[in-house]
């Protein structure tokens, strides 16, 4: 094995080590990348490179999007518009047969697109919706799994907190990224209301009907989702329209979700200042593995391992789709036992180099493009994916009287329709490009 490849696959084991003695991630990759770093150049010239990257990374004016998204999310969710989406949604179909679960589904759906984290869209309707779905007799492990997958609409729908990670790591337009995960989210979205509604057929147990509730009381159920929807309408389509940078949109974003829970009366001033702390923390945990992310590339950079496998990799003339199909069973592999922030950041320095390599009959941009979004469909399994699964997690932590088994038995049923439209994604790449090509 060659010597650069030695060094790699070391760099690898001491992160991996790190991280199974439980140290944070960003510390980890650090500290790893640092070692190796030293090892390639000596001490001097890392202590050079440590004295300015730091500054140099944060002061990218690309990252302010990541802040402003999170708050977004952060007083979506405590000015209660989750909540009136998913009573909203339950007015219209809780009398059919699953009828609530489905709500939940397109409840985060909508609720994705003004927040870009699935952990929070998971926390959020484990509040507003789980209660009311035991309230009408669906089962625990049913109701948690149902929430626990619609939770990863928070990252499918754009914005998405990993597609703009996923956009800085591989230099690619973060709005063309946002337009290519449009069809794919809304498609994760239908298979997963195709999947209850089979479900409940099968099993009528599964999804109990709710009272029909008066028109009266559904419309003014829908009028009291206007703002949301409004903004959600001028956050995506800014950006799709060209009006607004993802940046400039993030902050119309956070000014809209204030204002509606203001005129309301639903953000008293505690949940606004713990909204900015819990933005605050969330930020600083994704720019210290950022942060630790950057010297384990630089290390990895200096191997030059990811370039010397992409050529091994072109020179032995693999499929293309054979060599895709092999990365995305890792990412499956990796999404069960890691945090998603960290394969990506882990992963990307060494697959990104081999996919662009390959030719898919597309251009060097598309190639890129479409396989973030292929990232972020194995990403979204992993969340809910055996035997870590952190929405199951975050559910369960909600959900105390529900096993997480139980919770793992409901989630299984969507993971079957994930890896199919895994697979329809890989078949066709127009899912994700063709909104691209569109309007770019």
């Amino acid at each position: 094995m060659a010597p650069e490849f030695v060094l790699a696959a070391t760099g690898f084991a001491v992160l991996l080590g790190l991280i199974a003695l439980r140290a944070p991630v960003g510390l980890a990759m650090l500290l790893a990348g640092a070692i190796g770093y030293e090892h390639i150049v000596g001490l001097a010239p890392l202590l050079n490179y440590l004295k300015t990257t730091p500054f140099h990374l944060f002061s990218n004016y690309t990252l302010s999007v990541i802040p402003l998204f999170i708050l977004m999310g952060a007083v979506a969710e405590r000015g209660g518009l989750a909540r009136d989406l998913f009573e909203a949604f339950s007015a219209l179909v809780g009398h059919r047969r699953g009828g609530m679960a489905m709500g939940v589904v397109a409840s985060c759906a909508a609720f994705g697109a003004v927040c870009g984290s699935s952990v929070a869209t998971t926390a959020t309707f484990g509040r507003a919706a789980l209660p009311q779905l035991l309230r009408f007799g669906y089962p625990g492990g049913f109701a948690s799994g149902t929430i626990a997958v619609g939770g990863t609409l928070g990252i499918l729908i754009p914005p998405s907190v990993i597609l703009v990670i996923y956009a800085i790591s591989t230099e690619q337009n973060i709005a063309k990224l946002f337009m290519a995960a449009m069809i794919p989210g809304l498609l994760a979205a239908f298979l997963y209301i195709v999947a209850i509604a089979i479900l409940v057929r099968l099993n009528p147990s599964l999804g109990p009907t709710a009272p029909r509730v008066p028109w009266g009381e559904r419309v003014r159920a829908l009028l009291n989702v206007i703002p949301v929807l409004t903004i959600a309408v001028v956050v995506v389509g800014g950006i799709y329209g060209g009006v607004f940078t993802p940046t400039e949109s993030a902050a119309v974003g956070c000014i809209g979700v204030l204002g509606v829970g203001l005129l309301r009366r639903s953000l008293p001033l505690r949940e606004i200042r713990a909204a900015l702390l819990a933005t605050a923390e969330t930020t600083a945990m994704i720019f210290a593995i950022l942060l630790g992310a950057e010297v384990f590339n630089a290390f990895l950079a200096l191997s030059q391992a990811p370039d010397l496998l992409a050529m091994w990799v072109t020179d032995q003339d693999f499929p293309p789709y054979g060599v895709l199909v092999a990365l995305l069973i890792t990412y499956i592999i990796l999404g069960a036992v890691m945090d998603e922030l960290a394969m990506i950041l882990l992963t990307l320095p060494v697959f990104f180099p081999v996919i662009t390599a390959l030719d898919f009959g597309m251009t060097t941009e598309e190639t890129a493009i479409w396989f973030g979004i292929l990232v972020l469909v194995v990403v979204g399994i992993g969340l809910t994916a055996p035997p870590i699964g952190l929405n199951v997690f975050v559910i369960s932590a909600i959900a105390r009287n529900i096993p997480i088994a139980q919770t793992y038995r409901g989630v299984l049923p969507f993971l079957a329709t994930d890896l199919v439209r895994l697979g329809l994604c890989v078949a066709f790449p127009a899912l994700s490009l063709w909104l691209v090509r569109l309007l770019t």
